[in-house]
């Protein structure tokens, strides 16, 4: 049974959680510890100094409101800092948040320095919010730069990685990233002004603030930003006046310790149109290409979706899905879209058959050469056979079945003569080849079963 100070502190908690994010609660209020509550004094054991400093400095008036709610007011905080965990050695100090600050009284003039910095009001940080890393799959081709964004997003601004530049074709994930970085800064660090701006917003503003006046408005503006996110930064390729405006704003943000992210279809080695002062400076922290996604990520990127969508997908969909829409994400999830409309529409089973369908109209699809040997092996690996298997004259249903099958399907599919197929298949002549055919055609009309697994199987020779 929990003793009074956990109780209180459980309660003092739970007013914290729905003021700060998921985030930042586990990281600075989760490890805390209720120690002691006497005489007013409540004492909170905390692993280390740092602790003590951070929450001090961005949390102290959220704790202090929340323990005069909870505990009562003229409730002192005090820590108990951990010196040796073994034996439970510590050390324990006052919040700075007790020591009263005198209160100007009526008749006495409020002085306020020159050199005050006001605190600036939130912004919206203009993010969307579906595109978080939680749903930015990793794989080889974004690797280093998923891992580069996360950096940022604990320390913005403090890294290497200043500015980040991440380029790559359309559609690989870039805005996916961009967004992600922004949205875990926010989360970890509440109280940075954090903006993401595509390029064409960014001049539309400009031009804006230039026909009325107001560029110094704009200039200032922006470099109050902790960390900017401009996406397809190829788009001032020849606007004089917004790459120098930019320029300015690049310059301020880096020297006083901001965070700059920007994206591009190509990299800075290769862009035209755009200031060589401003090229030299996307170079000065990590350019990092995303390429196009490989077989793995494509299928994992497709599973996701399947599994946050509550979608049920046969793997070898999946598979085929992977294996031929290879250029970018967009395209990958947006033949999900397509595939779940036209089964829902016209209320048929999502199979490899209207697979094909709606990926053909995605991508050029380059079919598959049967041979007969080819189709003889898949027909086994089917039903679970060996090859030596159908070659023999054995009468086991199973095996005479999988060898109609297997000879119908050569004819189907090859421009092959009878006698072949049936040289190739068991050494069969080709009457044994035509009597296959006729039975194989007869059980599709009178066996639904039968007529399935030879249209799925079908189906697999032709992706």
């Amino acid at each position: 049974m929990l003793n009074l100070p956990e109780q209180l502190w459980s309660r003092c908690l739970s007013v914290i959680k729905d003021n700060i994010s998921e985030a930042s609660y586990n990281t600075w209020f989760s490890p805390i510890v209720a120690s002691q509550y006497e005489n007013n004094i409540f004492v909170l054991q905390v692993p280390s100094q740092f602790f003590v400093e951070y929450i001090e400095e961005k949390y102290i008036d959220l704790l202090k409101m929340t323990l005069y709610r909870v505990v009562g007011l003229g409730t002192r905080l005090e820590y108990r800092v951990m010196i040796d965990q073994s034996n439970g050695k510590g050390t324990q100090i006052p919040s700075t948040g007790e020591h009263a600050k005198p209160k100007p009284t009526t008749n006495q003039q409020a002085y306020i320095s020159p050199y005050h910095k006001p605190q600036l009001p939130d912004i919206d940080p203009q993010l969307n919010y579906a595109h978080n890393f939680n749903n930015l799959i990793e794989g080889k081709s974004n690797k280093l730069a998923r891992t580069a964004g996360t950096s940022i997003a604990n320390e913005p601004g403090k890294t290497i990685f200043n500015p980040l530049f991440v380029y790559g074709q359309s559609g690989v994930g870039k805005t996916h990233l961009a967004n992600a970085i922004g949205i875990m800064t926010k989360q970890l660090n509440p109280e940075k002004r954090v903006l993401y701006v595509s390029s064409n917003t960014f001049q539309i503003q400009y031009t804006d603030a230039v026909r009325n006046n107001t560029a110094n408005d704009f200039l200032n503006f922006y470099q109050t930003i902790d960390v900017l996110i401009v996406d397809d930064i190829q788009e001032f390729a020849g606007k004089t006046g917004t790459q120098n405006t930019f320029f300015h704003i690049f310059n301020h943000l880096h020297q006083t310790g901001k965070q700059l992210i920007l994206t591009s279809d190509r990299s800075p080695v290769v862009m035209v149109g755009l200031e060589q002062r401003l090229l030299t400076r996307f170079k000065w922290g990590l350019s990092a290409e995303i390429e196009k996604p490989d077989f793995e990520l494509r299928k994992a990127i497709l599973q996701n979706k399947i599994y946050r969508d509550g979608l049920e997908i046969p793997e070898n969909v999946v598979n085929f899905i992977a294996e031929h829409v290879v250029d970018n994400v967009r395209d990958l999830e947006g033949t999900l879209v397509s595939l779940m409309a036209h089964s829902t529409l016209a209320n048929i089973p999502i199979d490899l058959e209207l697979t094909n369908k709606v990926v053909s109209r995605i991508v050029a699809i380059t079919h598959k050469i049967n041979t007969v040997e080819s189709i003889r092996d898949k027909v086994c690996e089917y039903f679970s056979l060996s090859v030596d298997a159908i070659s023999t004259k054995s009468r086991k249903r199973e095996v005479v079945q999988a060898r109609q099958i297997a000879m119908y399907l050569s004819k189907q599919l090859t421009k092959n003569s009878l006698s072949s197929i049936g040289m190739a298949i068991g050494q069969r002549d080709h009457a044994t080849v035509l009597h296959a055919c006729k039975i194989v055609n007869d059980l599709m009309d009178i066996d639904k079963n039968f007529r399935s697994s030879v249209k799925e199987i079908e189906n697999i020779l032709k992706h």
